[in-house]
């Protein structure tokens, strides 16, 4: 939909930025992402990042791009290298999630144009992402060094670089994310619940994507007064 409202195959990180969420979809089979996918845009939720650990990762990113096209950002999550990061971009991956630093992966990223969000933890991992070409940085395990308050301090000397925090994401804190300084957050299993799938209600996982996006939406509200 912001494809056709557009005219064209709108921007990844504009994309991003502009929803706030980067649900992570892990799943023991590609039938469960597909349908966790499903239960997301049904709760608002345009973009998603399908993890490598989905079995047969590729193919069900393959067939989310046929059925969807550009009705959803989609990306690939845990991404290790620059041979996994070019089947990825070949299969539809519109932009490309890594946990860790791999300089390799950002240059292949950036040879077609494809935004890299490479994961990083320390200032000087951080820093080095940023300077390496990364698009936006994936902060994580963030939860396990203050959440919030850990944002907020890497956003004072680096207001510049774009973070995306993941690990200790929730529903409670998500807005306290958007607050730090956060131009995006990962979500995992506290929004993509795999186990709401599996017992066969997808509509409470659609209630939750709705719950994060006004989360988001009243933290920013709360920034800008």
């Amino acid at each position: 939909m912001r494809a056709a409202a557009r005219g064209k195959a709108p921007d990844a990180l504009q994309w991003i930025a502009e929803v706030g969420i980067v649900p992570v979809v892990r799943a023991s089979s590609g039938e469960e992402a597909l349908q966790l996918v499903d239960a997301l845009r049904a709760g608002g939720l345009d973009v998603v990042e399908l993890t490598m650990t989905v079995p047969g990762a590729i193919e069900v990113m393959a067939a989310l791009h046929r059925r969807l096209g550009d009705e959803v950002l989609l990306g690939a999550g845990t991404v290790l290298d620059a041979e996994t990061a070019r089947a990825c971009m070949l299969a539809g991956a519109r932009f490309i999630v890594s946990p860790a630093l791999d300089e390799a992966t950002i240059t292949c990223c950036r040879t077609y144009a494809v935004p890299a969000i490479a994961g990083a933890l320390t200032p000087t991992e951080v820093v080095r992402a940023w300077r390496a070409g990364a698009a936006m940085v994936k902060v994580f395990p963030c939860g396990a060094l203050g959440g919030a308050s850990y944002v907020r301090a890497l956003k004072a000397p680096l207001p510049q670089i774009p973070l995306v925090p993941t690990g200790g994401v929730s529903l409670s804190t998500v807005g306290d994310f958007i607050q730090a300084g956060a131009s995006a957050v990962g979500a995992g299993a506290d929004l993509a619940d795999v186990a709401r799938i599996r017992a066969g209600q997808p509509e409470v996982v659609a209630e939750r994507a709705r719950q994060y996006l006004d989360a988001v939406t009243r933290a920013r509200t709360a920034g800008a007064g």
